[in-house]
């Protein structure tokens, strides 16, 4: 690429890295200046290894492209037959049921339209539809079709396949497909009860059937049964858009937001009425405080308002109707003057004098629309606390605690504890019973809060459960009910004992979110609410909380969506009602699952030995590593004890082998315990080096992983969804937010401890077919040979060897070599500035040039692979050739010899930073500086984080009001550290890393004649390779009163000719495979077109 001069500044060519299409096995790869990359694994580097079908021989089998398809012997197993009933199957076997059901949908959909006032006639006659027009419109309807189910067939993605192992997407059930079909076609929207009878009342159904499963009360207090003295719950379908203020939202975690902030305010505007119009009431209305004790409600303390146990308060007017007759009317028409919906939250702040803000508490891994919410809502996102997980991903009880004793002692009400049921990330299941335990504690203690449960992925596991069962009952179940002959089957598999146990408990929430549209197996989009005490419901509209509400009014009220779906409720009621949310319906489903689930995490548990050139390490740890004595020993002897009783075996073999694990544990009792708490496997992977010994760089293990998973997902449209024989995901691990557990994982992996997020690959197991070992195998065995692929690649940019190099020359006496390093090659990731030894006719030549041409760019090209750690510490000589754009080559080859170096600081990850430098924008700054006459200077661009840029500027022109500190070090080799005063890069970063897109910028900062306030110091971290100490120890120089000791000046530099900007050399990664742009948009526009 030709190098672009604007304004006085060369923005660089770039690293001439051109497609690397696909190595041989033999030749290697070429990539110019950055030595010989080895492919002796046959890397198709235009897309990898895309149309890879593993690293074993799949072949065919009554037209499957694995050898099992289904097990020989499912037929047998009489839970698998149901649930094969349930979908059209991986290789649409139950289609021809489907096309039924459809054709029944279609009839009584025609007949409703023909039995609607039959004497009306017919509005599109015979003779309309033999008209030409009508003719070619439904020919191009008709080629529209043909066209772009043909589309979607083959650029989809295949959630159907038990190849997709990536998000929360599988096969759809047909009775939800069904029922969102056939409700589709009459379009109703349960926002109102006028616009969607039928389905209004469905939608209740469904609400009923959720609380149900969840184990809320349905019943009406008046039916005596075990649950009559609890409160009745209520429950409905939500959807996850909704107005054009709400877009992209999870409306149903603003709902619990908006409740939970409602109800704490409930008792303020109560109690502002009882010196107004309910004054009649204030001298005789008592409630009990979160500590029990009976008090005057108008004598309440603020404190002892906000803390109100919920019972209590949505109790409130229920009672002043049954002890006062006021009617909930009257009390909906005070609440329009003093309810926190029309007064606001700050109005009633400043006037019970509130100065702490109440707080949202839950854990680090939560969903991001949580601060969302508590922006919109006027919570605020600062007050949404997280709470830090365990070494599991869950959250840690003792920090919880500490923080709840905290907001206690200091008056700071809470407004809710939200309990992860499934996280997203990691299927993470948080301890709800102990939450709910340390509840009861604080209320003891004056500290009362809602408790929510976000079961978005975990609330259908609930079906999983026993009807009888309770915590401690020691249910430990697998085989499914009605099993025939075990030879084959698919067995189920219970959960972990604490995950049944906190799966139980939700009947305790006050609230619970939950997806149908997720473990419900149902179209997107079906969300669900569900709250214990249905009186919450009216917290989100001004009415008030009060039993007798009618049963049949609008449903929609009741959200903050606005319209929204009935298709969705339709859709949720068929499946539920098919299925059934019973241990032998979803549970039974979900038990299949869950045991895949398990395969799989024994998979990732013990693929890996230390013979082999990566290792793969589970997020969950093994029973042996969570031993107190637990020793490298241990651990990999029960890695081998999983390797030949359960990797190796049959799911007959593992159901009826009695072996026990050096920890105590049959296979299928160990099965149990590996993975997650919900189907999520999270897993990493990193490489040895060709010394075997493990990489300890975080970057370069995520730039493995990352590379893996895009073999394994269509991240372009270049992609073709059908070629690719395994799908999975990927997440990151914030040092951030998940601390002590993101620490421990990486030392599991064997990376050194920093604060880079951490790349995971992960697997959703959704599928009830992948069960039987030969499929499992085939598809690890093509992870591991995407793996082995992709780890040749890792070692090939990590491993120095000699290379040839490129340097900017600066200066004319003494001349520099300022090398262009890059951030993907091993041979060039060092920033490296030295001063060197030109021949002396080669020598005037460059000066003649210089001061003819001063904005020219020269550079040196080696022309011999040169190991440059040695050429600058021995020092050494390169041999090479000057060009420019002046004259091409300027000199033939000559010999340069190394006189001094001035900098040479790696590039590799620990000498990077977690972040980009805040305040202000730092160079290095070498030449001959005098305090009195700083003149043939120059600077270079401190690199501290990836991505970056290539900032180098010659001959600077430095001003000092006052003289300067006089300081030696720059005459002694040691670069001084400037600061651009006025810029904050971290604002500017990252810039675009195009060098075309750089040079059209209109006022691209670093450009001759600009102008920069600066400050020039001594580095106090010269010589260290921890980016990290160094962006710390930079960022206190001079600021709030920080040390000044190592001050040179402060100034102004002005940019001469000759300025360098370059982001692509730097950044750019020659390993990177091209992808060819997709033709999907073509197609597209040819849809519809007569």
């Amino acid at each position: 690429m030709s190098k672009i001069n604007l304004g006085g500044v060369t923005f660089g060519g770039g690293l001439n890295a051109p497609s690397l299409g696909k190595a041989n096995t033999t030749g290697g790869i070429s990539v110019p200046r950055v030595g010989s990359i080895s492919a002796n694994a046959g890397i198709d580097a235009s897309k990898g290894l895309r149309g890879i079908t593993g690293g074993v021989e799949l072949k065919k089998d009554n037209g499957n492209v694995f050898t099992s398809g289904g097990s020989k012997k499912s037929v047998e197993d009489k839970s698998h037959q149901a649930i094969s009933s349930y979908f059209i199957g991986p290789r649409a076997e139950n289609l021809a049921f489907f096309k039924d059901n459809m054709n029944v949908i279609l009839e009584h959909f025609e007949k409703g339209r023909l039995d609607y006032f039959p004497n009306d006639g017919e509005f599109i006659s015979d003779q309309i539809q033999a008209s030409e027009t009508f003719q070619e419109r439904t020919a191009s309807v008709a080629k529209a079709v043909q066209s772009l189910s043909h589309l979607m067939s083959t650029t989809s993605i295949p959630f159907f396949s038990p190849r997709y192992q990536a998000h929360m997407a599988t096969d759809m059930s047909m009775p939800a497909l069904l029922g969102y079909f056939m409700t589709m076609l009459y379009n109703p929207n349960n926002v109102a009860f006028e616009a969607s009878p039928i389905t209004t009342i469905v939608e209740m159904q469904v609400g009923e059937q959720l609380c149900d499963m969840l184990g809320y009360n349905v019943l009406e207090p008046n039916i005596p049964t075990a649950k009559s003295s609890q409160p009745v719950g209520w429950g409905h379908v939500t959807w996850s858009v909704s107005s054009a203020t709400m877009r992209k939202r999870r409306p149903r975690a603003d709902v619990m937001d908006y409740s939970a902030r409602n109800i704490k305010y409930y008792p303020l505007a109560i109690r502002q009425a009882l010196d107004g119009p309910l004054g009649l009431v204030k001298d005789t209305f008592t409630v009990k405080t979160a500590q029990n004790v009976e008090k005057l409600f108008s004598d309440l303390t603020t404190w002892e308002l906000l803390n109100l146990k919920s019972e209590t308060i949505l109790d409130i007017p229920d009672r002043l109707n049954r002890d006062y007759s006021i009617s909930s009317k009257y009390i909906e028409q005070i609440l329009d003057d003093y309810g926190i919906q029309s007064r606001g939250k700050e109005a009633l702040d400043r006037h019970f004098g509130i100065e702490k803000p109440a707080q949202y508490m839950l854990s680090n891994t939560r969903h991001y629309s949580w601060p969302k919410g508590g922006a919109i809502t006027g919570i605020g996102s600062e007050n949404i606390v997280g709470i830090p997980v365990d070494y599991g991903a869950r959250i840690n009880l003792d920090e919880l605690e500490k923080r709840l004793e905290e907001n206690l002692k200091k008056e700071q009400a809470v407004y809710a504890v939200t309990a992860i049921i499934g996280s997203t990330e990691e299927g993470a299941v948080d301890p709800l019973g102990k939450i709910l335990t340390l509840r009861r504690r604080f209320q003891a203690r004056g500290l009362s809060f809602l408790v929510h449960a976000d079961a978005a992925w975990g609330g259908y596991f609930t079906s999983m459960l026993p009807r009888d069962y309770t915590p401690g009952s020691g249910f430990m179940g697998n085989l499914p009910v009605g099993l025939g002959e075990a030879e084959g089957f698919v067995p189920d598999s219970s959960l972990r004992t604490d995950t049944q146990e906190d799966l139980w408990w939700l009947r305790q929430a006050d609230s619970i979110t939950l997806d149908p549209h997720k473990s419900g197996y149902i179209p997107y989009p079906a969300g669900g609410l569900a709250y214990r005490d249905g009186r919450m419901r009216y917290l989100v509209t001004w009415t008030t909380p009060y039993l007798s509400q009618g049963s049949t009014s609008s449903i929609g009220i009741y959200g903050l969506e606005g319209s929204k779906p009935g298709a969705s409720a339709v859709s949720t009621f068929m499946a539920n009602k098919c299925i059934g949310l019973n241990p032998e319906g979803y549970g039974a489903l979900l038990g299949e699952v869950t045991y895949s689930c398990s395969r799989l995490s024994a998979q990732w548990a013990a693929m890996t030995d230390d013979k082999m050139d990566f290792v793969v390490v589970p997020f969950n740890m093994l029973p042996s590593e969570l031993a107190p004595d637990a020793t490298p020993e241990s651990i990999e002897a029960e890695k081998q004890w999983i390797r030949d009783n359960i990797l190796s075996s049959s799911n007959l073999n593992i159901v009826t082998n009695n072996n026990t694990s050096p920890g105590g544990d049959t296979a299928l009792s160990l099965l149990r315990k590996l993975g997650s708490d919900l189907n999520i496997n999270a897993f990493a992977v990193n490489f040895r080096n060709s010394d075997g010994l493990l990489n300890t760089d975080t970057r370069e293990a995520n730039y493995l992983m990352r590379r893996v998973v895009e073999n394994f997902s269509v991240d372009s449209p270049g992609d073709d969804p059908t070629k690719i024989p395994l799908y999975l995901t990927s997440t990151e691990f914030s040092p951030k937010l998940y601390g002590d557990c993101a620490r421990k994982f990486k030392e599991r992996l064997g990376l050194r401890d920093d604060k880079e997020d951490l790349f995971v690959l992960r697997n959703v197991v959704m599928s009830p077919f992948p069960t039987e070992k030969d499929f499992i195998t085939e598809l690890t065995n093509i992870f591991k040979k995407v793996v082995e692929e992709e780890v040749m690649v890792s070692r090939e940019r990590n491993e120095s060897t000699e290379a040839s190099h490129e340097f900017l020359v600066q200066g004319e006496d003494p001349i520099y070599f300022v090398h262009k390093p890059s951030f993907h090659a091993a041979n060039r990731r060092r920033q490296t500035i030295f001063e060197v030894e030109l021949p002396k006719g080669t020598k005037e030549d460059y000066q003649t040039l210089q001061s003819q041409y001063p904005e020219e760019i020269v550079t040196f090209y080696t022309t011999r692979d040169v190991d440059l750690t040695q050429a600058i510490n021995e020092p050494g000589e390169l041999i090479g050739y000057l060009d420019s754009d002046k004259t091409r080559p300027m000199l033939p080859a000559v010999k340069v010899k190394v006189k001094r170096k001035w900098l040479d600081r790696p590039l590799t990850g620990p000498s990077l930073a977690a972040d980009y430098p805040s305040g202000r924008m730092p160079f290095y700054l070498y030449g001959d500086f005098d305090a009195s006459d700083p003149s043939q200077v120059h600077v270079d661009h401190a690199l501290l984080r990836y991505p970056n840029i290539q900032l180098t500027a010659p001959n600077i022109n430095l001003t000092f009001p006052t003289p300067p500190q006089k300081r030696d070090a720059s005459r002694n080799g040691t670069p001084l550290l400037l600061f651009l005063d006025d810029i904050r890069e971290e604002t500017m970063q990252p810039f675009p890393e195009s060098n075309a897109t750089l040079a059209s910028l209109p006022n691209f900062f670093f450009q001759e004649g600009k102008d920069f306030a600066v400050s020039v110091w001594e580095d106090p971290a010269a010589g260290s390779q921890d980016g990290q100490e160094v962006l710390e120890a930079w960022e206190k120089l001079g600021l709030d009163g920080g040390d000044e000791s190592l001050l040179v000046g402060r100034g102004t530099m002005t940019l001469g000719p000759g300025a360098f900007v370059d982001a692509e050399c730097l950044n750019v990664d020659p390993y990177k495979r091209v992808d060819p742009v997709g033709a999907w948009v073509k197609e597209l526009d040819k849809i519809g077109s007569l």
